[in-house]
């Protein structure tokens, strides 16, 4: 490493916007969810997904609840182009699913693209060209305003073939890419110019996605970018500002919760982050954080170990053991004194669950008192963010025992799977006698 980094690198110049407003608000409602699995996700794979393989997770995101759907590149390959016609011709997409297809500002593979869309029902499509200044050098050669004339030609050849696909409900959607290292004022002008072809109106809008194909700054500055651009574009009323993160500097999760605080309406990533590099954005991770904070994600997530395998099985990935919500150990303790926590924790909640289903006048009561108390009617156990049952986890998976764990840890294995309660005099007796087993063992201890 280079003594002196400055040298070689600078840091990523900051957005002027001394009215930002994102810094004051809170997230309320869940984002439009659109999953590119089958899409940005399948192309990170060293062996992409067979149409079989790419059938079920379609089917598995479907039963999650996401209503647009990322299906492929059909101008790409002959398999993508086969798994869209699939979909189309065996009525496998839902009445109420809008398959997303993306394509880049090319005439001979737009015309391939809408081949492959004939006979949906409803579908996106997705135009893209690359726009940063390293795009335009290294792999255009081009000016700004030869790029600007690459956009709005592949705007105007999507637009004269949209007769073709009659009887389909079509929306639009443009992404600059690279627009997280692209100039504020060229996103702007390039995609009010494809707004220009396209014509989108508040009863018909487009989509104008904004990526951060690559994370160059810290997430406050993509939300100033993204807020840049919903307070300066034109006919902020006909679009839905969509946000596709990936995960360069590890803030992915965090640029797109800025980004929605920012402005936008709509949400692009994947099941448990999987894409090129470092990955796209954790959907997954982002929905369930609304729903630890009281808000609906619209994604049916509680049966999350199937989910895994689904995903598992399809892609070949696997998802780590310390991934948020989804990892095996996420929710697992292996700390004398968080588990001691989490154990006192999880007795006061099912206490207060108890009375509230056996006793409801007495749950009153007991909510009143909860000042005195300090009981909690809201989920607040220690080191648990959510019930690991909301999400069909046990609490079996909880508490593990190590060399490193206390007395709480045993005895709440013990009471919990056995009905032992064992007497405060007695964990401090038996605690060290466990630990000391499985020390000698040199492994941890589950029960199952």
């Amino acid at each position: 490493m280079l003594k002196n980094p400055s040298s070689k690198y600078r840091a990523f110049p900051p957005v002027d916007l001394p009215t930002r407003q994102w810094p004051n608000r809170t997230l309320k409602h869940a984002p439009i969810w659109c999953s590119v699995d089958l899409r940005d996700g399948n192309q990170a794979l060293a062996v992409p997904m067979n149409v079989s393989q790419k059938l079920d997770l379609f089917q598995a995101l479907v039963n999650c609840g996401f209503k647009q759907i990322e299906v492929g590149f059909p101008s790409a390959s002959n398999t993508e182009f086969a798994f869209n016609r699939l979909l189309i011709e065996k009525n496998h997409i839902p009445e109420d699913v809008t398959i997303q297809v993306l394509v880049q500002a090319r005439e001979d593979l737009i015309e391939k693209t809408v081949q492959s869309l004939i006979g949906a029902k409803r579908v996106i499509i997705h135009l893209y060209n690359s726009t940063s200044p390293a795009q335009r050098r290294v792999v255009f050669g081009k000016s700004t305003k030869e790029v600007k004339a690459i956009a709005v030609q592949g705007a105007q050849w999507i637009k004269d073939r949209l007769h073709r696909l009659k009887g389909t409900d079509v929306m639009l959607q443009y992404s600059p890419e690279s627009f997280s290292a692209t100039e504020v004022e060229f996103a702007k002008e390039i995609s009010g110019a494809v707004m220009d072809v396209w014509q989108p109106t508040p009863e018909r809008k487009m989509i104008l996605n904004l990526p951060d194909t690559v994370e160059v700054a810290m997430p406050n500055v993509y939300a100033d970018q993204i807020e840049w651009i919903c307070t300066n574009i034109k006919k902020r009323d006909s679009l839905i500002v969509s946000l596709h993160t990936h995960n360069d500097r590890g803030t992915g999760i965090a640029a797109t919760e800025l980004g929605l605080l920012a402005g936008a309406d709509r949400v692009e990533g994947t099941l448990f982050g999987n894409g090129e590099r470092t990955g796209n954005l954790d959907v997954v991770a982002v929905a369930l954080n609304f729903y630890m904070h009281g808000i609906d994600p619209k994604l049916d997530l509680s049966n999350l170990n199937s989910l895994i395998e689904i995903y598992e099985r399809c892609t070949g990935m696997t998802v780590p053991p310390r991934q948020p919500y989804a990892g095996e150990l996420v929710f697992t303790a292996f700390s004398g004194s968080h588990q001691d926590a989490i154990k006192k924790g999880l007795a006061e909640w099912s206490t207060m669950t108890s009375i509230c289903r056996t006793e409801p006048v007495q749950a009153i009561k007991k909510g009143l008192a909860e000042r005195e108390t300090g009981a909690q009617k809201f989920w607040d156990v220690p080191y648990l963010t959510i019930d690991p049952a909301d999400i069909g986890r046990e609490y079996r998976e909880v508490i593990r025992v190590n060399s490193q764990s206390g007395k709480g840890g045993v005895a709440y294995l013990l009471e919990s799977e056995f009905g032992i309660a064992l007497p405060k005099d007695m964990q401090r007796e038996f605690g060290p006698i466990a630990n000391d087993l499985v020390d000698s063992a040199a492994k941890s201890l589950r029960l199952s």
